[in-house]
């Protein structure tokens, strides 16, 4: 068997037409959907770019135990497990934040991997004098040219080298794709890893996919929202909006040049094709940008994942009902090569779901530090804590860096040896205090959390979650489902006292 494992950064489920999108025209997305199975309820688990890819290859949630960070000496890896089983594993990514101090093990796992550079703040290209005075005519204000903001600046010189499409990061990834397939096709038993930056922001396409979705707007470059409240006009955010569509087309485009490399090699006989991504992006809905400050909406949370297995292709075309989410995709790939789970996992192979099993009952899924997201499906229900500044959670690793740097002095001094987990063989770990000062998402920029409360909403009636309603008896039943995720994945004591969690009303 082989499997190409495509995952792309904050691709909207609401932007692919196989799941209701009208905004932006995804023909090879739906193509897709056609030639394969849909799942209709995949939620994310861990929140957000690297939590959301240590779920992925442990195939268990992260984020009451740990921040940001990289896959620790505990961890199973799952394309760890298939290379030491003798299935080759290749990586190809543009993701740069694998090669930042708080995602710096995660490549390594693979047999090979490649890495694409350019993509948003990739400290690529170094130039000590930039022409500050033509960004500033270049890129508007809103986003751009804040002297503090050192990011943004590593973003606009790394543009100066971005021009011709072929140049573009995800574009480069593709090539690299189709690459490892000329050379490889003919072998057997490969997993092949394609991960896209895109559609994350900045979005920065090239200008044919941008003629389609032109506004009104003439102003300077305006594609890299501030996970903020919406402050933008109704012209600008119209361009917000058509950018990430331009980003979105993009994808879908050298999407369907997979697809029709599938076609052209007749793969779909022998290799499996996995479509999905970690999250996604509130593009002005619930009046926010972003993703790390607000309750995890269905904007957020309720991601696409479009799979075809030969084994199923009498069910191409077909849609499955139930609950699924980001730790399953562990399971699945292992599940694809016949190998088999470690004890910890707590996902699910996908492949029983294909074949008419029914999914769980409720999942749950959140970001270290914020609230936690429950739903069965037909509810969701958004818990805050009573302070998310008391500072009595845990950072539990032996890994002690966070996105782009080692924890601070005052973080360390707080470290305590502390016992296993049930997940960790046996191995002690080393407990750091939460404290408010930390440089974790959210907060590299100064903002936590937003000012938001505990809610319930009904999906079915209310898709876009605009209307929470006030039911005690679904709040209890999503209240004791959480415990019970909560405790199957060894969650520590003073997260169910820091979210107001009372574990004995579950005896």
């Amino acid at each position: 068997m082989r499997a190409i494992f495509v995952l792309f950064d904050s691709l909207n489920r609401t932007a692919l037409g196989c799941y209701g999108g009208e905004q932006v025209a995804t023909p090879n997305f739906d193509r897709f959907a056609r030639r394969a199975v849909t799942f209709d309820k995949h939620y994310a688990g861990s929140l957000p770019c690297m939590p959301a890819r240590r779920d992925i290859h442990t195939g268990r949630l992260n984020f009451m135990h740990r921040s940001w960070g990289p896959l620790e000496p505990f961890d199973n890896s799952m394309p760890e497990i298939l290379k030491s089983s003798g299935v080759y594993t290749h990586l190809i990514s543009d993701h740069f934040h694998y090669f930042e101090d708080g995602g710096a093990t995660y490549h390594s796992r693979y047999r090979t991997w490649e890495f694409v550079r350019g993509q948003e703040y990739d400290p690529w290209i170094a130039m000590v004098e930039p022409p500050i005075e033509r960004f500033k005519d270049m890129y508007s204000d809103r986003h751009y040219n804040v002297p503090t903001e050192p990011k943004r600046r590593q973003h606009q010189i790394n543009r100066e080298k971005i021009a011709l499409e072929e140049e573009f990061p995800g574009p480069q990834c593709f090539e690299r794709t189709f690459r490892f397939l000329d050379d490889n096709r003919g072998a057997d038993n490969w997993m092949l890893h394609l991960e896209c930056f895109d559609p994350h922001e900045p979005f920065h396409a090239p200008d044919r996919y941008k003629d389609a979705y032109r506004t009104a707007y003439n102003g300077p470059i305006l594609d890299w929202p501030k996970y903020a409240p919406v402050r933008e006009n109704a012209a600008e955010i119209a361009e917000i909006r058509a950018n990430y569509a331009a980003l979105v087309a993009m994808c879908d485009a050298y999407f369907g040049k997979l697809l029709d490399y599938f076609d052209g090699h007749d793969l779909w006989k022998n290799t499996c094709l996995i479509l999905t991504t970690d999250h996604g992006f509130l593009l002005s809905e619930h009046d926010w940008w972003g993703k790390n400050l607000t309750p995890y909406y269905e904007e957020i949370s309720h991601i696409p994942l479009i799979m075809h297995h030969p084994r199923f292709a009498d069910r191409a075309g077909g849609r499955i009902a139930g609950l699924t989410q980001t730790t399953d995709l562990m399971p699945t790939l292992l599940d694809i090569f016949d190998r088999s789970c470690p004890p910890e996992v707590t996902g699910r192979s996908l492949l029983p779901l294909i074949g008419g099993a029914s999914g769980p009952d409720a999942i749950i899924f959140g970001m270290f530090g914020g609230p936690i997201g429950v739903t069965d499906g037909e509810y969701s229900y958004f818990r805050y804590p009573e302070n998310l500044f008391d500072e009595r959670l845990g950072e539990y690793t032996l890994m002690p860096t966070h996105m782009t740097g080692f924890f601070n002095g005052n973080e360390m001094k707080t470290a305590a040896l502390a016992e296993p987990f049930d997940f960790t063989k046996g191995q002690k770990l080393l407990r750091y205090d939460a404290l408010n000062e930390a440089r974790r998402p959210p907060g590299l920029d100064g903002t936590k959390f937003g000012a938001f409360k505990s809610a319930i909403y009904h999906n079915a009636s209310d898709p876009n979650q605009l209307n929470p309603i006030h039911d005690p008896d679904v709040e209890a039943r999503l209240r004791q489902a959480a415990i019970r995720i909560l405790r199957e994945h060894d969650a520590p004591p003073e997260y169910f006292g820091w979210m107001s969690l009372d574990t004995t009303a579950a005896e």
